[in-house]
């Protein structure tokens, strides 16, 4: 094995690889052929670094130098200033927008800085096709310590002591839930993980496929040995071709080095993983719909009891438990319960990773400890507002979740203060909105959302949540009343508590949180008919000021529809009957010459 002297660690991510990280890692090895240093300098392309506002990132080792928005124009300028020379190229090294100095590591960037990485640990440090390099950084010891020196009982305790609740959204804990399942007597068990994940703007499950598909895999392993299962399941959207790409060559590697299959380092214990692959459809993240998309049947919840502990797929006892929360697993095994619980909250240990997306500074993957604030998460990670703007609200829990306000900044996140609050943890997306963000059409999205990927079977979700749509559309449009936000409140109420599963009875969240904190905008679009932000296009009306219009003509060329006119040099107009509120003039105006109303 060649002994490089530098390793320059490439983002390999989805994200980076639609930025060109393929083309840059191509022109890196060309440079570095051409220098003859192919045989001294190693790229490798990681998995997801966390701070995809500045992707892509290269990682120079050892100096810890850390490159970001590489394109592949820079690789020229990389390895003959820095690889060469020994220079740092300063243009690429982050800039602090507060001191607008050059942070050479990411140690002393605010986005990392409160950052524990558990889950996370090995994605962007590792090339997440070389089992060697997993290995290298304490892979499958875990397994190892588990099959060799502790009893199924032994690991079950300590999964249970370690605080551990599911990531997934539901926060049930994962050792109590593995003990469940070990206790129902029966031949044949099965191990499964949900990599389902279709919240909108959430990729946390699916980068840490794509950055460490062998943590998952060792913890499915030890998840086997502790409840007695020989199977184990992936249930994976297939639109997410490199996490699918990886776990194969990750599972081929594993059997190869027989750390999955027969007869498991000598100890008689066997395991296999196989994949299974979803159509995209949001409702199987619950459980009983997954188990049913596994078994070729509709993708629809069932009642529960029975659970799948006790009766899941093929009517066999099924552990299952979601990607982040396997990732966890070898972590705890092998530095102790004790060591994870002292992380975090009093009921909520250990870290949660967050997609954090919206219109925020530092759009990217984070890894914080439960208790961390909002404040925290959207102002010291995050960066704060893009734009100079104003933070509005966020929604914690994709869909199923809530807005919450800046009254709740300071709000300590875990599993019960969210819930607290109007929202939930969900499986970790977390959307950041502005003054410019209309609330009511934020519902309105989140329904359509809903209603887009219900399965259709109870009639609370299938009917109610339509309705509940209707009357935000007829909000929107400036038709509606003051009693159909009494009707929202109401109908939301009943379809909680006669909702079939998670996803119905979660899914007026957004329409309860929204009125809660923001009935003054629900009003305003009833009673004045008129959006404060501005969004609904209904109740937008533009307007070009006399005084202020220089008759650039700059508005009348852009208009899409010819509904400005006017002579050069001469106020221009606009024909509200031909306007569509396109919100083109608007942006075009150098004058601020039009206005919104």
């Amino acid at each position: 094995m060649t002994d490089y002297k530098m390793h320059l660690l490439l983002c390999g991510g989805t994200g980076c690889k639609a930025s060109e990280s393929d083309e840059i890692k191509k022109e890196l090895n060309r440079v570095l052929e051409n220098h003859k240093l192919q045989d001294e300098v190693q790229v490798v392309s990681t998995g997801c670094f966390g701070f995809c506002e500045k992707g892509p990132i290269i990682k120079v080792l050892p100096d810890n130098t850390f490159y970001v928005q590489v394109t592949p124009h820079d690789a020229v300028e990389i390895v003959e200033e820095h690889v060469v020379k020994g220079r740092p190229v300063q243009h690429l090294l982050y800039t602090d927008p507060k001191t607008a100095k050059h942070i050479p590591d990411s140690k002393g960037m605010d986005f990392y800085k409160k950052q524990i990485r558990i889950a996370l640990k090995n994605c962007g440090f590792i090339n997440p096709e070389n089992i060697d390099e997993y290995i290298a950084r304490d892979g499958y010891q875990a397994l190892g310590k588990c099959l060799t020196e502790m009893t199924q009982d032994e690991v079950i305790k300590e999964v249970k002591d370690s605080g551990l609740r599911g990531r997934g959204g539901g926060g049930f804990p994962t050792g109590l839930k593995w003990e469940i399942t070990k206790n129902v007597e029966n031949e044949q068990k099965y191990v499964v993980c949900n990599a389902d994940e279709g919240d909108p703007g959430a990729f946390m499950d699916r980068s840490i496929l794509e950055g460490d598909p062998h943590a998952v895999l060792e913890a499915m392993a030890i998840c086997g040995y502790c409840i007695g299962a020989d199977t184990g399941l992936i249930y994976i959207r297939a639109e997410y071709p490199l996490a699918i790409q990886r776990l194969k060559v990750a599972i081929k590697q594993a059997e190869d080095y027989g750390l999955i299959g027969d007869d498991i380092m000598g100890t008689g214990f066997n395991f296999r993983i196989e994949l299974r692959y979803g159509a995209g459809a949001f409702v199987c993240g619950e459980e009983t719909a997954l188990i049913h998309s596994m078994e070729g049947l509709r993708g629809e919840p069932t009642f529960k009891p029975p659970f799948p502990s006790v009766s899941g797929y093929m009517g066999k006892p099924t552990n299952v438990n979601n990607v982040e929360t396997f990732a966890n697993i070898p972590v705890i095994i092998n530095k102790g319960a004790a060591w994870f619980s002292s992380i975090g909250s009093e009921k909520s240990k250990g870290t949660k990773v967050f997609a954090l997306a919206g219109k925020i500074n530092n759009v990217g993957l984070i890894e914080v400890p439960m208790g961390t604030t909002l404040r925290e998460v959207i102002y010291d990670i995050g960066g704060g507002i893009k734009n100079g703007k104003k933070f509005k609200a966020v929604q914690t829990g994709g869909p199923s979740g809530g807005c919450l306000t800046k009254e709740h900044l300071d709000i300590p996140i875990d599993y019960d203060n969210l819930i607290a609050a109007g929202s939930m943890m969900g499986s970790g997306g977390m959307i950041v909105m502005d003054e410019d963000d209309c609330m009511v059409s934020i519902a309105k999205f989140y329904l359509d959302f809903t209603l887009e990927e219900s399965c259709g079977k109870c009639t609370p979700c299938r009917v109610g949540n339509k309705r509940l749509y209707e009357i935000l559309d007829k909000i929107t449009r400036g038709k509606g009343e003051v009693e159909d936000i009494e009707k929202l409140k109401e109908l939301s109420g009943v379809i909680k508590d006669t909702a079939l599963c998670g996803l119905g009875q979660t899914s007026p969240n957004p329409v309860l949180s929204t009125i809660n904190n923001f009935e003054k905008e629900y009003l305003a679009h009833v009673l004045d008919e008129k959006c404060p932000a501005g969004q609904c296009k209904s109740l937008v009306r533009y307007d070009i000021l006399e005084d202020a219009c220089t008759g650039c003509t700059l508005c009348f060329r852009n208009c899409p529809v010819g509904a400005i006119s006017g002579e050069r040099r001469q106020p221009h107009y606009i024909d509200h009957n031909l306007c569509i509120k396109c919100g083109v003039c608007f942006e075009k105006c150098k004058f601020n010459a039009i206005t919104i109303s």
